[in-house]
């Protein structure tokens, strides 16, 4: 039978590699985590901490054995440990504000279009604390479901582990390229809002080109009254119409920031 010296001798390599798998465990969580506290469906505020908390656990369980370090990192060596964790964690953020991009761009595209044909006063309760019109609270909740719909959950997996092809292990994006590459996706969120809420600016201009004829011809009659309830049945009759478009549209941009990440937007 072993001394007890001997057997604890023994172990301690054992122990030195639990330690080391626990801590890369934890930085590729830390990694998920920051990517699904702003991922599009689980990281809104509406669904339960305990929720997104188990939805990182199990995003962190399927892509962990994908992007497994070759080294372990050293349990012993305290400012590599924060510095791996802090470059996980800014790793993360960037995947994770890309995707929460996407969903500001359905919020200001429902905001835009309320705007343009007079139905913004009109708000609801949504999947975000900030006050939306209705048209932007029916394009986040559609939009969500429909990525859900669309395997949203296996396609952020993928996404994630396919992001150390080009952030590797305990290496933190490059502060010049990541400024750049976030502005870039910003100018390209705004442009994909304006494109989703085409359609309500061009309803709007004919509008106001057709009020302003209508008041050079007849200057005594109140045409802003009289268009009111006009442009605001109009204004739901393009949303049943348009919809389903608008959807597809961003559905697609989604789906582009999802395969390719890092890729600069065209």
């Amino acid at each position: 039978m072993l001394p007890l010296g001997q057997l604890l001798g023994a172990l301690e390599p054992l122990g030195g590699t639990a330690a080391g798998t626990l801590l890369a465990a934890l930085a590729v969580f830390v990694r998920v985590g920051a990517v699904v506290a702003l991922l599009p469906g689980f990281g809104e505020q509406t669904l339960a901490l305990r929720l997104r908390l188990a939805a990182a656990l199990a995003l962190t369980a399927i892509v962990a054995p994908m992007v497994w370090p070759a080294e372990l990192p050293d349990p012993a060596d305290i400012p590599g440990l924060a510095g791996l964790l802090l470059a996980e964690a800014g790793a993360g953020l960037a995947l994770g504000i890309l995707m929460r991009l996407t969903i500001m761009a359905l919020q200001l595209a429902g905001s835009i279009a309320a705007q343009s044909v007079a139905v913004a006063q009109i708000f609801g309760a949504g999947l975000t604390p900030d006050p939306m019109p209705a048209i932007g609270n029916l394009l986040v909740i559609g939009g969500i479901a429909l990525a859900m719909a669309a395997g949203l959950h296996v396609k952020a997996a993928l996404m994630i582990a396919l992001s150390y092809g080009a952030v590797p292990f305990g290496t933190a994006p490059e502060a010049g390229q990541l400024a750049e590459w976030g502005v870039a996706h910003g100018a390209a969120a705004f442009g994909l809002a304006v494109a989703l809420a085409a359609p309500y600016l061009l309803v709007s201009l004919l509008y106001n080109l057709a009020l302003g004829a209508i008041n050079r011809a007849m200057p005594q009659l109140m045409v802003a009254f009289v268009g009111a309830p006009f442009i605001t049945g109009l204004a739901l009759v393009l949303l049943m119409l348009a919809l389903p478009g608008m959807l597809a549209v961003w559905q697609d941009a989604l789906a582009d920031r999802l395969a390719d990440p890092w890729e600069m937007p065209r």
